[in-house]
């Protein structure tokens, strides 16, 4: 138990510090800045979850002492608190009645994914910006910088827009930011997660199986989650700002159940590695784009629930250990 809080320790300091380097503003910090969450992922899931609480604890502790309160508290909502809780969920399971294992599946930690970024996000503005009105007008003096500096580069595009045409695109953007923010932060935290996992799998102490990616597939009733979030949005305030993260977070996990569909169902059939790989290359090219075509198509495979796997019996997973 004691070399298990070490490493705990450890791991924590490693994350509050890739989090401080980012005030060298270089890409390689901004690079070691993203990667901050995988350290406690790394021990939650290759020792115990209790590791990783003791890891998200350290940390936060020194980013308090060395920077602020508040600098440890933003960093325990958005990267202690979400990468141990997701650490928890992956190894959760129970014994079947063969004595088999049957683990937490890979839909409703997808599902879960969305629901803590949308949640990290929000907490993390509400004390960054205050009041819903600070944070609005800080958002829009942004929108409206970045706008300007786009048609600074490339006049034509401006050409007809005055300074209220100006201010409504970037109240519009303000209005959206939450959904954007959320879908990246979705993905993001997706890929920690499968990141995490792989380095824990090559150490050989990742207790479950790798599962089958392709067959990720979203309970149905997840989907609640997308209409909670649509009716949210138009509430004023923080909890409208929510309903939109909670859109944008769920966008991009059927997004990502929309990538998962296509590698499942086009698994043996010819010309399988070239259609996977320009679809990436599109996903790339065409980013939000792309994105909104793929969370249609996982919506439709949620909906229709082609390739939903037998739920579990109720009464949710306990914890393995």
């Amino acid at each position: 138990m004691l070399r298990h809080t070490g490493i705990g320790v450890v791991a924590g300091l490693a994350s509050a510090l890739l989090i401080g380097v980012v005030v060298q503003a270089t890409p390689l910090a901004l690079a070691l800045y993203l990667l901050a969450p995988l350290p406690i992922l790394i021990v939650a899931m290759g020792w115990s979850h209790r590791t990783g609480l003791v890891a998200a604890a350290s940390g936060t502790l020194a980013l308090a002492l060395a920077a602020s309160p508040l600098r440890g508290l933003a960093f325990l909502v958005s990267t202690a608190l979400p990468a141990w809780w997701l650490g928890y969920l992956a190894l959760l399971g129970r014994t079947r009645a063969d004595g088999g294992m049957e683990w937490y599946p890979t839909g409703r930690l997808l599902a879960w994914v969305a629901v803590t970024a949308a949640i990290a996000l929000v907490v993390v503005v509400m004390l960054s910006s205050g009041d819903h009105a600070a944070y609005q007008e800080r958002v829009q003096r942004l929108a409206r910088g970045m706008l300007q500096l786009q048609l600074q580069e490339t006049p034509s595009r401006g050409a007809g827009l005055d300074e209220d045409d100006l201010a409504r695109i970037a109240e519009r953007v303000a209005g959206l930011a939450p959904a954007i923010m959320a879908t990246t932060f979705t993905l993001l935290l997706t890929f920690y997660l499968w990141a995490g996992a792989r380095v824990v799998q090559i150490s050989g102490r990742l207790a479950r199986p790798w599962p089958d990616l392709a067959a990720t597939a979203l309970p149905r009733r997840a989907l609640w989650g997308l209409a909670a979030g649509a009716i949210l949005a138009v509430a004023p305030g923080y909890a409208g700002a929510f309903g939109v993260a909670l859109v944008g977070a769920f966008a991009a996990a059927l997004a990502l159940q929309g990538l998962a569909a296509i590698h499942d169902r086009s698994r043996d059939k010819p010309g399988r590695t070239p259609l996977l790989i320009g679809l990436y290359v599109l996903v790339f090219l065409t980013q939000g784009v792309a994105l909104a075509a793929l969370a249609l198509f996982g919506l439709v495979d949620a909906l229709t629930g082609r390739r939903r796997p037998a739920q579990p019996p109720a009464g949710g997973l306990p914890p393995r250990r």
